[in-house]
């Protein structure tokens, strides 16, 4: 156990005997405790293997190439359509973590197989994600923001595409392109301050 995490723990209020019962489960199985994004995190040679995350509904392990993971037990959600490689296992009991730890124990020791293998998530490529018209229609038309939209990281790219391509109606297309015209011209991300 790694003191600097035991903070996350002691706040925990509605998941706190979840959390602690899967915190005890991911140690017993040999990994390395840190905190990384607010969150235990949980790793093998540096490497990220698993995360604890709560949310309103339910609390979670986050395997980070769970999508390598065999699942023989069909239990890895994939958050959204957008996750590529991460996957969770949800909770929303403590009776459930503790009957499924020779599970979960199982999930925990393929992954690490998975990491000692160097196997790697084949993440779809910046330009197979869809631009929206509204978007390409800027890009188009005003060469300083193609030059500064194609110097971001394909990571901050990838976001201002989702988040530009997800509304339905052109008009909310258009607004959301407008108003991080700005951000994207001085390099920066769209969740940057």
């Amino acid at each position: 156990m790694n003191p600097k995490v035991d903070f996350y723990f002691n706040k925990a209020g509605k998941w706190r005997e979840e959390l602690e019962q899967l915190r005890t489960i991911i140690l017993d199985c040999g990994l390395a405790e840190e905190l990384k994004w607010g969150c235990p995190c949980y790793t093998f040679q540096q490497s990220n293997i698993v995360l604890i995350h709560v949310f309103k509904e339910y609390c979670a392990l986050l395997f980070f190439k769970g999508a390598l993971l065999n699942d023989a037990h069909g239990m890895l959600i994939q958050q959204t359509e957008n996750v590529q490689a991460a996957r969770q296992i949800r909770f929303t009991n403590v009776r459930e973590i503790v009957e499924m730890k020779p599970i979960l124990k199982a999930y925990i020791f393929e992954a690490i197989e998975v990491e000692k293998a160097g196997l790697k998530v084949i993440l779809k490529k910046t330009a197979e994600f869809a631009v929206s018209e509204e978007f390409q229609n800027k890009l188009d038309k005003i060469p300083a923001l193609k030059t500064a939209f194609e110097a971001l990281t394909p990571g901050r790219q990838r976001a201002y595409m989702l988040h530009f391509s997800s509304p339905k109606q052109s008009k909310t297309r258009e607004a959301r392109v407008e108003k991080y015209i700005p951000q994207i011209l001085s390099g920066k991300g769209l969740d940057d301050q």
